[in-house]
């Protein structure tokens, strides 16, 4: 049966706001401001749909419409398509601005009606206004009558140098005259973009909204001041500075070989390796091997054997080069080929190009810093950015009053960045030298969500580090564990006294997940996070036998965070217990609910069978049936229903015809599944076939947090279970 959407709301006052992004330039990152604000919006709980109203075929080139589609792969959007540049310049030419406006208001209404059969009621909407360009003259104009057909507010989007202040707050007040002036209640204020001289570390990217607050020196603020009074009043606000980012403005090798129209003679990594910098090598390759570092592209001549052969030893040694591009038309010939066959099978891209080095270097300097709209990676990471700029208590206070509120995706990523900053806690990572986890920990350091201590050799460790291309941080902590492995053999045998003697615990410490584990509970760290190459197993076996179970539980179960489009729940035991009986069913249910609530999710709990309510019997749901009763018993407080099946559950429409009297059908934000096979296939099938981000596992039931990583597990992934595992040391 479908899910029952509530009917779009035909009364103006219901109807959501609009703000339209006003850019005062070409190149101004107006896309990139788009994304971020609406993933800033999500974080505070305001649901934002966008709108891009009229195509610019001069920046966009052929086919679909880069803005919408990047929002619409990127943030899970269905916006319509923008209106032609050839109707939108017909009409203004025809004088028909009423008629343009019309079709404006219906492509509007489609944002806020296909929300509404999506199941969801938008707070605002997001509308990309008309890039100025020596084409298109009328953008001021057009943009003017945007704002008053929509009744849309005005946030303009700038881009400049912090040491030009007064070309910045010339720009802004010129653009900002058209809507009534900068003090103007129309004018919210500006967001400037890919900002010059703006102090800003290229490895210390943003991992959530809000976490990052642009500090602009006073005597800058002044300047813009000086020049634009009317920036010094309580009427306009900087939303937010955005410093520019080189390596988020890296192309791609493959959107080089697009712009270039170059051949690929060997693909590779082509389409996920970014260009950091081009290097023109016109010299031996004896003198220029400062240029092989990780991220450049090397462009040479292709009858340049030396520069090729150099490339391909500096990629065997760990190097990851962003390609090779040889120009003239030369072709290495095949003994040279076969000589680099071990670097090509690496992924080190190859192009070649007919044209001489330095026009092919001119070439490459004119490459569009727009997004290329198949380019998912580069923009979701360019929305957490830019939405790591943006004021959010500002916003809150200006444009949340009255909204639901509902615990985002962003907001829990959001929330999990400052409850672990706040924690200050020691985690303990026994793949010390593994290049997903050194990366992850030199994030959570510089972030400071979480003092991390890496088991392993120093060289080896600094290796890793740089051949990612990063830095280890001075305060990072690197133990070796051949170092410290003999004092725990003694405290690991007094532990386990009866069960192993000294030999056995000595061999048992050889495994760094044990030592890490012994740290543990010698509180000498506060956390332990492994798995990114181990088992579960591994990881959650010495935590059996050396942490065990907290008080007050007497099982250890699991819980993932499903980052679902709409907000986040939580799935238990989807990793742990095989096949609980109804006391440990009960347990489970208990232990994810406290879990859901310290995480700032309201705990409604559904027991999922294959049947609700009294409709099914059989041994399996008389399980869930009982196991529901033992926890009502025990946590009468708790919104807790069960059996349900899973749709009951989730969808509204769905949980008030089968459960109607139930406080959790349709309404549920913990899913307790009754056995290990129906919860881990479930949480994978939702993971992979919705493409939804989950977090976890998070052990508990724990008297200390252990906490295991799937081996596929992505950097952010680790750095997330880092946050978690600070997050419960804080709990304990």
């Amino acid at each position: 049966m479908p899910q029952a959407t509530s009917p779009a709301p035909s009364n103006p006052s219901q109807q959501p706001q609009t703000i339209l992004l006003v850019p005062t330039s070409v190149g101004a990152g107006l896309t990139s401001a788009c994304l971020g604000l609406i993933q800033a919006l999500d974080t505070i709980g305001l649901k934002a749909g966008f709108l891009k109203p009229f195509m610019q075929d001069e920046l966009n080139g052929p086919g679909l419409d880069r803005s919408t589609a990047l929002v619409s792969r990127t943030l899970n959007q269905r916006p319509p398509a923008p209106m032609s540049q050839a109707r939108l310049e017909r009409l203004l030419r025809e004088d028909h601005t009423d008629e343009l406006m019309e079709d404006v208001i219906e492509l509007y209404d489609q944002v806020v009606h296909q929300a509404y059969r999506d199941g969801s009621a938008l707070d605002l909407v997001v509308v990309e206004g008309v890039v100025p360009t020596q084409y298109t003259t009328y953008a001021t104009q057009t943009n003017a009558q945007l704002a008053h057909a929509l009744n849309a507010r005005i946030i303009l989007v700038g881009t400049g140098d912090l040491h030009e202040p007064q070309a910045l707050a010339e720009l802004l007040d010129m653009h900002a005259r058209n809507f009534g002036g900068i003090s103007s209640s129309r004018t919210l204020g500006g967001i400037l973009m890919r900002m010059r001289n703006m102090p800003f570390a290229e490895d210390d990217l943003s991992l959530a909204p809000g976490t990052v607050k642009p500090e602009l020196d006073a005597s800058v603020l002044d300047e813009l001041r000086r020049y634009s009074p009317a920036l010094a009043t309580d009427r306009f606000h900087l939303i937010g500075v955005v410093p520019y980012s080189k390596s988020l403005s890296a192309p791609r090798t493959l959107d080089v070989a697009r712009a270039l129209n170059a051949r690929v003679l060997n693909e590779g990594d082509a389409d996920s390796r970014r260009v950091l910098s081009t290097s023109l090598c016109a010299r031996s390759a004896a003198n220029a091997l400062h240029i092989f570092k990780p991220g450049s592209l090397v462009v040479t001549s292709g009858d340049r054997d030396d520069v090729v052969l150099a490339s391909a030893l500096a990629t065997m040694n760990g190097t990851q080069l962003a390609g090779v591009l040889l120009t003239n038309g030369f072709m290495p010939n095949d003994n040279m080929i076969e000589m680099c066959r071990p670097a090509l099978k690496t992924g080190l891209p190859v192009l070649t190009v007919d044209t001489d080095s330095l026009t092919t270097a001119t070439n490459l300097s004119r490459m569009s810093n727009e997004i290329p709209m198949d380019d998912l990676d580069r923009a979701e990471r360019i929305a957490r950015f830019v939405a790591a700029h943006i004021d959010l208590d500002w916003l809150k206070e200006n444009l949340s009053r009255g909204y639901t509120r509902r615990l985002s995706p962003s907001a829990f990523r959001h929330q999990l960045v400052k409850l672990a900053q706040q924690a200050k806690k020691r985690v303990v990572l026994p793949e010390g030298d593994e290049p997903r986890t050194v990366e992850a920990a030199i994030i959570c350091q510089r972030r400071g969500i979480a003092d991390c201590i890496l088991l392993g050799n120093r060289e080896d460790i600094a290796t890793v580090a740089r051949n990612r291309g990063l830095e280890l941080p001075e305060e990072l902590t690197i133990i070796d564990p051949e170092s410290i492995r003999a004092s725990y053999i003694g405290p690991m045998v007094d532990l386990r006294r009866g069960k192993l003697n000294e030999l056995t615990a000595e061999a048992q410490l050889q495994d760094n997940v044990v030592l890490g584990t012994m740290m543990l509970q010698r509180d000498e760290v506060d956390g332990l996070v492994s798995g990114a190459v181990h088992t579960t197993a591994n990881t959650v076996r010495p935590a059996f036998q050396l942490i065990k179970t907290a008080p007050e539980y007497n099982q250890v179960s699991s819980i993932f965070f499903m980052l679902l489009p709409e907000q986040v729940v939580v799935y238990g035991d989807c990793a742990v217990n095989p096949d609980p009986d109804a006391e440990t069913l009960a347990e489970i249910a208990l232990q994810s609910a406290r879990s859901a609530e310290s995480f700032g999710i309201e705990p409604r709990v559904a027991m999922i069978s294959y049947s609700t309510g009294d409709s099914g019997t059989g041994a399996d749901v008389d399980k869930v049936r009982e196991a529901t009763r033992i926890a009502r018993e025990r946590a009468p407080h708790l919104a807790i229903d069960g059996p349900l099946q899973y749709d009951a559950a989730a969808i509204e429409s769905v949980g008030k015809q089968k459960a109607p009297d139930s406080p959790v059908a349709g309404r549920a934000t913990v899913f307790v599944f009754p056995d290990l096979n129906t919860g881990n296939t479930t949480y994978k099938a939702v993971q992979r076939s919705a493409r939804v981000v989950s977090v976890g596992p998070m052990l508990q039931g724990l008297n200390k947090p252990v906490n295991d990583l799937s081996r596929g597990a992505l950097v952010d992934d680790i750095v997330y279970t880092i946050a978690l595992t600070a997050i419960q040391a804080s709990q304990r």
